[in-house]
This record gives C-alpha cells, sequence and structure tokens, in this order.
C-alpha cells in the first residue's frame, strides 16, 4: 500500500473546508444576522442530505425551503452559498498542492504532467541527448490569454481569495505557535469578511482596457517569475541526469501569448488605439519589473573589486555607467548595474511610459531592442560564472535573463484576429475603389484566387490617404498600420499572427496577404513577411477541407518563398468550441484527429513544418479538460424547436445581461444558435446542469455503432479505449462532465419551457441520451460509477456541490418570477448572482 495514499490523507482538506465554513458561517451570523444564519445552515444541512444521501424527503424540503425566500432573503442565501463553494474551491486547490509537497519530500516517482516523467519517459525510451536539444530548440510552446467571459468573478474578488489562499498555505507550511495561529485566523477573518463585503458583480460592463488590465494582473501572480523558475528547474533536471547538459542553456521556448487588444472578431470595441494600449500597458509592465529586479540585483551584486576577479567586458560596462559615485569606485558589478538601470529607464521613458519610481544615477542611452538588454545581463552572468561567484549567477541574475530573454520589451506576444468575411468586404472594397475589380464578392473562388495572386506579385499598394474608405475598412487598414508601427517600437514579437475565423477556402489566406501588404508588413519584392498567417478552421465542414485548402496554398511558389524567410513554417489553428456547437462533442473531437492527420500529411509532403495552434477552451464542449492528456491524444436541425428549448429552458438570455466581457454574445443581431457564440452556447448548457456539449451523441453514436457490430462492438471499443490515448482523452472528459451534470435539476430548468408540447418532444429525448450515454461509457471503460477512475474530482464533487445545488434550484425560482413580468431589480442582481456562484463553482463552466 502507498504510505501517501493513506484513508486520512484528506483529514487536512476537510479541517479546511471546516475551518473556512466556520468563518464565512461566523460572518454571515455577525453581518446579517441569526436568523439569515439559521436558513443558511437548514438549507446547507438539507442539500447534503439531498445530494450524498440522494434522500427524495430532503429534495421535497429543499425545494419548498427555497422557494419560500423573499427576494431580499435570496440575495443573502445566494452569496453564502457562493462563498461556500469558493471557498471550497480554494481548499480543494491548497490540498491538491500539499498532496504534491507530500510526494516530493518523500521523493516519490514524477507524476503524469510534470517534467520530470517527460524526460523519465524521454530516458526511458533512449531518446539522446542530441535529440532533446533539436527538440529544445525547435519547439514553440505558447499559451494564450484571451479576454473571453469565462472568468465572471471580479478582481477585487481574486485577490481576497488569493490571500485566502496564501494564509491556508502558511498553516500548512508553517509550524506556527498559539498566538501565530490566532493572527493566521484574523486575517483569514478580515479576508472573508471583505469578500462579505464585496460585490460579487461589475457595476457596468467591462471595457477592453479592463480586459487589458485582468490579463496583466497573471504576470504580476505567475509568470513574470514563474516561467524563470519553470526554465530554472527544468535545466537543472537536465543536467541532473547528464552533466553534459550543464553547459546548455535551454531557448526560451514556452512564452506567453495574447488575443486582448488584438483580438476583432465581432467586437466593434478592439481598434487601432485599443491595440496601442494593449502593447503601451504589456511594454510597462515588463519594464516596471526589470527595473525592480535590477535595483535588487544591485543591491546584491556588492562584490568588491579588490576581493574577486571581473572579465575585460564587465569592466568595459561599469567604465560606461554613469555612476560616479565615490562609494562605488571599487564595486564594478554595481556599477555596471547602475548603468543598465539607467538605460532601462531611458528605454522606459522613451516609449513614453510613467518615470521610474527610483531615479536613475545619470543619463543614458535607451536600449534599441530587448536584445541589448539581454546582452549586457550576460556579461554580469560570465563574469560570475568565470570567477568563482556561479552560485551568485544562479540566483536573481539567471531568473533576470530568463525573463528579459522571454518577455522582452513587449512582454507577450499580441495576436490579431478578424473574421474572414470582413476582409472579404474590406478588400472587395479597395479592388472597386482602385477600379481594380468589381463585384469581388461575386466571383468564385478560383477566380478570387487568382486577381489576389496577381495582386500580390507587385509593391503597388491599392490604398490611399487620398480616397474615403467606409468605416469598416478603415478599421481594418489602420490596425494593420498601428500593428506595423509596433513592430519598429517593440520588435517583430509584439505582433507575431493574424488569426483568419471562419477559414473556408485559399482565398481567405490570400486576402490576409494582401491587407497586410498595404501595411508593410508584407513585402513581395523582398520575399518578406514579418507575421505568421494562420488559417482557424472551426466548422465541421471546414475541418474536413482544411488538408486540401493547405495542400492548395502550400503549392503557390509566391507563397512558399514567404514561408523561406519565416523557416519553412506555417501554423494552423483547430478551433473547439464552433466545432463542437456545430456537429456535437464526438464528431467535433474526430474530425479534429483527423484534421490533424490530413495537415500532417500534407505538411509533410510539401516539405514545411506545421505547427498547430489548439483553440481549446476552458470546458470540454470547448476543448477543454487536463492538457497533459490532450496532448498525449493528439495524433503521430437535431430537433425542430431546439432554439427556442435552447433560449427558455436555460440562463443564456440573463447571461447576455451580465456584465462579463467586451464581446456581445452573438455575432450577428439574433437568436439563432448558429450565430451564437460558442462560449455562451456551453455557459448556458452548464448552468442548467446539463452540460449537453460535452457528452450529447455519443450514446447514440455508440448505439448505432453496436447494432453495426453486433458480435465484436463492444470488444473494440474497450481495446480502443485500453489502447489508444485520443479515445482514453474523450472518454475521461466526458466521464467528468457527465458526474458534474445533474438530470433532476436539469429537468427543472426543461419547466420554464412554456410550450408544453416542444418542451415533451424535447427533454425526453436529453434525459434518454444522458442516461445511455452513460450506461455506454460505463461499459466501456469498466467503472461500476462515473469517476471510479478520477478519485480526486470525485472528492472535490462530493464537497463542493452540496453548496452549488441550491444556486440552482433558486436560480430557477426566480427565472420563474422574472419571466412572469416582476420587475424587482432585486430579481435581476439575484439572477446575476446565481449565474456568478454556479459559473464559479463548475470552475470550467464556459
Amino acid at each position: 500500500m502507498d504510505l501517501l495514499e493513506t484513508p486520512d490523507k484528506d483529514l487536512p482538506l476537510r479541517d479546511d473546508i471546516r475551518l473556512l465554513g466556520r468563518i464565512l458561517g461566523d460572518t454571515v451570523r455577525s453581518q446579517e444576522g441569526e436568523p439569515v444564519f439559521a436558513i443558511v445552515e437548514h438549507i446547507r444541512r438539507t442539500s447534503i442530505r439531498f445530494h450524498r444521501e440522494e434522500d427524495e424527503a430532503a429534495r421535497h424540503e429543499l425545494e419548498a425551503t427555497l422557494n419560500r425566500l423573499s427576494d431580499s432573503q435570496n440575495i443573502q442565501i445566494i452569496r453564502a452559498f457562493s462563498y461556500f463553494s469558493q471557498l471550497a474551491n480554494i481548499a480543494e486547490d491548497q490540498h491538491h498542492i500539499r498532496r504534491t509537497r507530500a510526494h516530493a519530500l518523500a521523493a516519490s516517482g514524477p507524476r503524469e504532467g510534470t517534467m520530470a516523467h517527460a524526460l523519465t519517459r524521454a530516458r526511458d525510451a533512449d531518446i539522446s541527448r542530441s535529440r532533446l536539444q533539436n527538440f529544445f530548440t525547435s519547439a514553440i510552446v505558447c499559451p494564450v490569454l484571451t479576454a473571453h467571459p469565462t472568468e465572471v468573478r471580479r478582481k477585487s474578488t481574486i485577490d481576497r481569495e488569493m490571500e485566502v489562499a496564501h494564509l491556508l498555505a502558511e498553516r500548512d507550511r508553517l509550524g506556527l505557535t498559539p498566538e501565530e495561529t490566532a493572527a493566521n485566523e484574523e486575517a483569514l477573518r478580515r479576508a472573508v469578511l471583505t469578500l462579505w463585503q464585496t460585490s460579487m458583480l461589475r457595476g457596468s460592463r467591462l471595457k477592453v482596457a479592463d480586459e487589458i488590465a485582468n490579463g496583466l494582473s497573471y504576470y504580476d501572480y505567475t509568470f513574470l517569475r514563474e516561467l524563470p523558475r519553470f526554465y530554472a528547474a527544468l535545466e537543472d533536471q537536465l543536467a541532473s541526469t547528464d552533466p553534459a547538459w550543464g553547459n546548455f542553456e535551454l531557448p526560451s521556448f514556452l512564452r506567453v501569448g495574447s488575443w486582448i487588444g488584438g483580438d476583432r472578431d465581432g467586437n466593434p470595441f478592439v481598434t487601432a488605439e485599443v491595440l496601442r494600449q494593449a502593447l503601451g500597458m504589456q511594454s510597462e509592465r515588463a519594464l516596471k519589473f526589470y527595473l525592480d529586479e535590477v535595483h535588487l540585483l544591485g543591491g546584491e551584486l556588492s562584490l568588491d573589486a579588490r576581493l574577486v576577479t571581473v572579465s575585460d567586458q564587465l569592466k568595459d560596462l561599469a567604465a560606461r555607467s554613469p555612476d560616479r559615485s565615490p562609494q562605488r569606485r571599487n564595486e564594478p558589478y554595481r556599477l555596471a548595474v547602475s548603468g543598465i538601470y539607467a538605460r532601462l529607464a531611458a528605454t522606459a521613458r522613451g516609449l513614453g511610459q510613467a518615470e521610474a519610481s527610483r531615479h536613475a544615477v545619470g543619463e543614458a542611452p535607451p536600449y534599441a531592442e530587448a536584445a541589448e538588454f539581454v546582452a549586457d545581463l550576460d556579461i554580469l552572468y560570465r563574469s560570475l560564472t568565470a570567477n568563482g561567484s556561479a552560485t551568485l549567477a544562479r540566483g536573481r541574475l539567471r531568473s533576470l535573463r530568463r525573463a528579459a530573454g522571454t518577455f522582452g520589451f513587449h512582454l507577450a506576444g499580441i495576436d490579431l484576429r478578424q473574421n474572414s468575411e470582413v476582409h472579404e468586404r474590406t478588400v472587395g472594397e479597395l479592388f472597386e475603389t482602385t477600379c481594380t475589380a468589381s463585384n469581388y464578392a461575386g466571383l468564385g473562388e478560383a477566380a478570387r484566387i487568382s486577381l489576389l495572386r496577381e495582386e500580390l506579385k507587385t509593391a503597388r499598394l491599392l490604398s490611399s490617404p487620398f480616397l474615403r474608405y467606409s468605416a469598416e475598412t478603415s478599421s481594418e487598414l489602420t490596425i494593420l498600420r498601428a500593428a506595423a508601427e509596433a513592430h519598429r517600437r517593440y520588435g517583430k514579437a509584439a505582433v507575431p499572427n493574424y488569426v483568419i475565423s471562419k477559414t473556408n477556402g485559399v482565398s481567405d489566406l490570400l486576402e490576409v496577404a494582401l491587407l497586410l501588404k498595404e501595411a508593410g508588413l508584407l513585402r513581395p519584392r523582398e520575399r518578406e513577411l514579418d507575421v505568421n498567417i494562420v488559417p482557424l478552421f472551426e466548422t465541421i465542414a471546414d475541418l474536413r477541407n482544411c488538408g486540401g485548402i493547405m495542400d492548395e496554398l502550400l503549392a503557390m511558389p509566391e507563397y512558399r518563398r514567404l514561408l523561406e524567410g519565416r523557416d519553412r513554417a506555417q501554423e494552423v489553428m483547430l478551433g473547439y468550441s464552433d466545432s463542437n456547437k456545430d456537429g456535437g462533442f464526438l464528431t467535433s473531437g474526430w474530425e479534429l484527429y483527423k484534421a490533424e492527420i490530413a495537415l500532417i500529411d500534407t505538411f509533410r509532403r510539401h516539405g514545411i513544418t506545421l505547427r498547430l495552434f489548439h483553440g481549446r477552451g476552458g470546458s470540454v464542449g470547448r476543448g477543454g479538460g487536463p492538457s497533459y492528456q490532450a496532448v498525449l491524444a493528439q495524433p503521430a436541425g437535431a430537433v425542430q424547436g431546439f432554439d427556442r428549448y435552447f433560449w427558455e429552458s436555460t440562463v443564456i438570455g440573463e447571461i447576455t445581461n451580465l456584465n462579463i466581457g467586451s464581446r456581445p454574445a452573438s455575432r450577428k443581431n439574433s437568436t439563432r444558435i448558429e450565430d451564437l457564440r460558442a462560449i455562451p452556447w456551453v455557459f448556458g448548457w452548464s448552468q442548467c446542469r446539463l452540460m449537453l456539449p460535452g457528452w450529447y451523441g455519443f450514446g447514440a453514436a455508440i448505439k448505432a455503432w453496436l447494432a453495426a457490430r453486433p458480435r465484436d462492438g463492444m470488444r473494440i471499443l474497450r481495446e480502443m479505449y485500453r489502447e489508444w490515448p485520443f479515445f482514453q482523452m474523450l472518454l475521461s472528459n466526458m466521464d467528468m462532465v457527465l458526474a458534474k451534470s445533474n438530470i433532476a435539476i436539469a429537468s427543472r430548468y426543461a419547466e420554464l419551457v412554456e410550450d408544453t408540447e416542444l418542451r415533451e418532444a424535447i427533454f425526453p429525448r436529453l434525459r434518454a441520451e444522458w442516461q445511455h450515454t452513460i450506461d455506454m461509457l460505463l461499459s466501456i471503460t469498466g467503472q461500476q460509477a462515473l469517476l471510479d477512475q478520477n478519485p480526486l474530482l470525485a472528492r472535490s464533487i462530493k464537497n463542493r456541490f452540496p453548496y452549488l445545488d441550491p444556486l440552482n434550484h433558486v436560480q430557477i425560482e426566480l427565472l420563474k418570477r422574472h419571466r412572469a413580468g416582476k420587475t424587482d431589480e432585486r430579481v435581476v442582481q439575484a439572477i446575476h448572482l446565481t449565474i456568478n456562484g454556479i459559473a464559479a463553482g463548475l470552475r470550467n463552466s464556459g
């Protein structure tokens, strides 16, 4: 028996949940009074009886209690259970960290999903050091932050929750005295009280600038410090396995990208000015971090030239410093660091940023590019390493060098994205105003390609400052010029990609190439392309056609010549969200898999490197799920009236009015599902606990398969599950989604559909498919119940969902009141609070 996996290993988790629950309960009692606390406690205990013991009497008692609540009581109860759920989430996260540390302290074997595990597998497979070095040299891993409205919590709430997490970690890791324990609990009480007295809802819809600021906060929390630590740990792990790795410095293959401020698809609020603002805010965050770290580095490197030897390069760097302080005349490292700080401060001023909080000791020329800053840090590093101070070089300086090499002066590359239909209209207008061609939209694909190829052969521009264009065309041209300006200001890594939504033909890519030419980002005579043109294939039809589209594109000599200057590499994005909405969970997953195989084959034949951008969202319905398993799994009208059923049986209408993002919920002003964005589509089904995008259609597909293969069908499926990572991942994700679903709660949402005939035509089919999908999943995997093979999630659901279920019951009652015409603002507020609480409780709901 694994001594780490003992029955009482979860006791600390239960203690944390009880502690936080007690503190929240005390807060509710002191702030809202004993009667409200008594109601909360009654609902909590009844919900636990219903959820864990399947007590039907408890269910009826719970529903009756919740239905009797007044509007003001609803808001108090919703807030209480939302915070119960969120605090339980924090305790779960801290316990996961606790268990990871316990395994590390016990020197357990590397766990799945860690770099140590990956290196162990590479060693066991006899992969040579040279092959691994080549891999790291050519690899690009780039997680991308988006402004999609899946984070319903306010930053004020997140900050306090992070404080709670820190205090729980403090209790766990430090041997606190009784006084320290009391102080820690008092700090927890302050944090919980602040949460309770802070509004859970935003008072107004987010602007893009707010989304940019929210995205930047993650760099403070995580990326700026944790990415350098990741690289350092990986280099040390490699060196521990083979001393020959000791002198190898990993390339910065893991970077961060962003769509915030560059994603215009359906968001009219993203403009050239917003792009400039995003780039400026990002750069300022990077420069401020560097300035702070360089200042601290100067305080650490107090080495005296009379006691240590320094390199000639270091002496020269110190001599160029504007620092003339007599106290530092024998401290060459401090002199050099002062000069670096002065140049960084001048760089920040040159980029229009606020004056550094600590003034430089004197004037110095700004850095022309981040590479010059890295070169100066390298001089410090080499001098320390060569002269007996390698241990000092492995501290703050090591992390700062890696941060500078990873984030540059731009922090993260901002991708541009726009819908292909917009490009079509923009290019059509340019052709029309120059009399190059008329009725571009009416041309067939072959004619468009021919026209675009001819135009791309010439350096002549179609746009002119002396012509007037529509607002849309002017906006498109202006944002591309802003991207070109960003390249000159921050470097080409600042805007590295142009993503084309709804790509369904070669002309979609050539249109973007033509628009890039208008901004000087593509130069035909020099055969130079400054950004990657990235097609996004997202519908089922587009996924099926993507291999042929890329085959035709890569066969064009002029396009291949452009790729010569981009390391003969072409990036392709695959859309998980819209493919799921278009074809369903199973069809989407299979077509994505086949699309990757087709692309791999196409690119191999053309001798071009394929880079895949996986558009995976947080939820399974949008391609989410455990990233490690998803990586391993990569390949070497349904019912008439369904639109109306969806809008009436979910909170989709109310979600569109919740202030959680700058972008409209639908691409067009309609209620058609095809116009609805994938995120609110998944969000709506998650709120009603049906979780339909993550499983619907699987049961019917398996039923048809078994009917066609009655003798060996199930045996084949079980063998696929044992041997095929893709199928394992598919079923594992579906197992998770189904465990989070609740058909009893979903049935209550179905009652919101006014048309009885419509409701009875659709919900029984959904219920039957849900049950059949569970039956088939269990039969294939050999489980007795959902999550038998995922005890961590089973534990999490057991701890959290008793606090989540009451929110659903309250939401249903509030929706009935609101749709019956009750206009009290407290009802609308309470509905929005339930949406917030359920989303936070489910964690990957949209």
